[in-house]
């Protein structure tokens, strides 16, 4: 395995376990999450049908996202057009929550940790991604 697809792994395994760790609200008691948001002051979560879905199921859509970052993860270069195109997709997606995070008026460490840090992950696989491929000719 050469350097870059070594490091592209391990980026997705990292990201991978990151993202897993949504699994948790997913099963968290919904007062739990209401605590954190009043914590983070973002005003009151209500309990509602809607707020109980999305928060859940959100919660464990990023989880099974970051279970298939750790599958591509286990063979980079057998999934390579997957991976490039979950990079893009990443770009994409950070790009638009950033968006969404200023449009709703989200606190500033959110806006600043959220979309631009998925964005940056996203370029870094496409980067890491195109020299596994570069790396993958010059043999």
């Amino acid at each position: 395995m050469k350097r870059p697809e070594r490091w592209l792994a391990v980026l997705l395994w990292a990201m991978g376990i990151l993202l897993l760790s949504a699994l948790v609200p997913t099963f968290m008691p919904f007062a739990w999450m209401q605590k954190i948001h009043r914590e983070l002051q973002l005003g009151e979560l209500p309990y509602m049908p809607i707020t109980v879905y999305l928060t859940r199921s959100l919660s464990l859509l990023y989880a099974v996202h970051g279970g298939l970052l750790i599958y591509v993860a286990g063979d980079v270069r057998r999934h390579l057009p997957v991976v490039k195109c979950l990079g893009g997709l990443a770009v994409a997606f950070g790009l638009v929550m950033l968006g969404i995070d200023l449009a709703a008026g989200m606190p500033w460490p959110w806006v600043a940790a959220e979309g631009p840090f998925i964005a940056a992950g996203g370029a870094a696989i496409v980067w890491l991604a195109a020299r596994t491929t570069a790396a993958d000719r010059s043999e």
